[in-house]
């Protein structure tokens, strides 16, 4: 589409289930919260693992969504020949200031079904984070939530303890 010109670079879209769909555009608190989990997260995961910012995911060959931050399987090209695939993701984080229920519905069941082991929903309105996990071909098939004066932990690194106060601000 880019050498069709039908979208530039500039355009915020990913595709999901074979749709281009238009991304939200991102707010003050949106950007902030995923500046703060980028810091945490680089000072925290250290050589564990890769993070990346709003990048592609390739999950199969009808969806390429861009996730707020992912934590990615250590690679020594940084992924430079391919983007990461299911199988490399450790991690998803979304953080929706006004998506939260299309992030619910339709990118949260897109990650289960292919075999993401763990997605963390930053429910900016709410004020909680979701946490999903053992994925299954109908979605994930447990949901924990925490508010501030909580903690959690990726459960593929029970060492990285963050708090909802401090992912929320």
């Amino acid at each position: 589409m880019l050498e069709a010109r039908i979208l530039t670079e500039d355009d915020r879209v990913e595709l999901i289930e074979g749709e281009v769909v238009s991304m939200s555009p991102i707010g003050s608190r949106h950007a902030a919260c995923v500046n703060r989990l980028n810091q945490l997260m680089a000072e925290r995961a250290g050589k564990l693992a890769l993070i990346s910012v709003q990048n592609p995911i390739h999950l199969g060959e009808h969806s390429e969504p861009e996730p707020d931050l992912a934590l990615l399987q250590p690679r020594s090209d940084f992924y430079g020949q391919a983007h990461p695939e299911a199988e490399d993701v450790i991690l998803i984080i979304e953080v929706a200031e006004s998506s939260a229920e299309y992030d619910r519905q339709v990118k949260t069941p897109l990650y289960a079904h292919h075999g993401i082991a763990e997605v963390w929903l930053v429910d900016l309105a709410a004020a909680v984070i979701e946490i999903y996990r053992r994925p299954s071909a109908t979605g994930y098939e447990q949901l924990q939530r925490r508010k501030r004066g909580q903690s959690l932990t990726p459960q593929a690194f029970p060492q990285l303890v963050l708090t909802v106060s401090e992912i929320l601000g």
